[in-house]
């Protein structure tokens, strides 16, 4: 296909619509390296099915508790958010499909992403209930609560934002996942979710290579893109029941954290896309890579707070245990 010339570097010249058709191109190239190095797999193969039993209710089996769980008081609360997140899938591809469209490369991309993204869906509700990891009637409730709401995105107003959010959020999701996995105490846990992480990788490599292009087009809208996405970051479960203490616990537990995220989430995309090295940017775009720049700063020594006051807490606690 061809592309019409790039206008010049500034936000004037670029809408929606003319970096959408832009960027498709890319988007093309993308999907077909991601359809080469994505590999087939079957989430029935990672649930341990022979432990599965009936739960009470009409089917009169045994009721949940606490000590049927194989896996951490952490590696719960961490699953259950982890796997509402998911949950919300529909509003997700909604989002996308709306933004992105339904036709060409890009509608080809966002359909394939719902595919894939329902497995980590299916895979971690089918371990939870059968390995009898969390309370599974207070997993539906959440379920139910959490979906009635719906999702809609802070970045739901432009295109741009959407891809700067999701090369982040997706490199998040991975981290949460893996660190979950780490922390669960259940070799089979970590071991399906190590798998859905591969995914959510090449999610966020995906999305990574598409704001790198958009950089090359348009440096300034997207400097400020960027800028606004990790400014105002929220995870997408962050409107679920009991989200600020689940994410307070799983701060402290070491799964997601300030540092986590500024170490493992946000600075390997901008150090992999250069951001804070770009120049020849117009006054726009270097206010926003200044402001970037400072952020991050800032970031940082709330991070090296935030782990200060952890080990303190940690120390008593383990004072406490001894």
């Amino acid at each position: 296909m061809s592309i019409s010339p790039a206008p010049l570097n500034g936000s004037r010249e670029w809408s929606d619509a003319r970096l959408l058709y832009a960027l498709e191109e890319v988007v093309e190239t993308e999907l077909n390296r991601h359809l080469k190095v994505a590999k087939d797999w079957m989430p029935h193969e990672y649930v341990p099915w022979s432990d599965g039993r009936n739960f009470g209710g009409v089917m009169e089996g045994e009721p949940w508790s606490p000590e049927q769980s194989k896996v951490t008081d952490i590696g719960r609360t961490a699953l259950v958010v982890n796997l509402l997140t998911e949950d919300n899938l529909p509003s997700y591809h909604h989002e996308i499909a709306t933004l992105f469209g339904r036709d060409g490369a890009w509608g080809t991309w966002v359909h394939r992403w719902t595919a894939e993204e329902g497995r980590h869906g299916i895979v971690m509700r089918d371990y939870l209930l059968t390995s009898r990891a969390v309370d599974p009637d207070e997993l539906e409730r959440f379920r139910m609560s959490h979906m009635s709401e719906g999702f809609e995105s802070d970045n739901r107003h432009s295109m741009l934002h959407s891809v700067a959010y999701v090369a982040f959020q997706e490199l998040a999701t991975r981290i949460s996942h893996r660190n979950t996995g780490h922390h669960s105490g259940d070799p089979v846990c970590d071991r399906m979710l190590a798998r859905i992480a591969t995914d959510e990788n090449l999610h966020m490599v995906f999305y990574r290579n598409l704001l790198g292009k958009a950089f090359e087009l348009a440096p300034d809208l997207t400097m400020c893109a960027v800028r606004d996405v990790v400014v105002n970051f929220r995870m997408p479960g962050h409107g679920m029941p009991g989200f600020e203490r689940a994410a307070a616990r799983m701060a402290i537990g070491g799964i997601y954290n300030l540092r986590i995220h500024h170490d493992d989430v946000l600075q390997p995309v901008l150090r992999f896309l250069k951001v804070l090295e770009i120049s020849g940017l117009g006054p726009e775009g270097l206010k926003a890579q200044e402001e970037l720049g400072l952020f991050m700063g800032g970031l940082d020594d709330q991070a090296t707070k935030f782990d200060e006051r952890r080990q303190a807490l940690l120390a008593r606690r383990a004072a406490h245990a001894s």
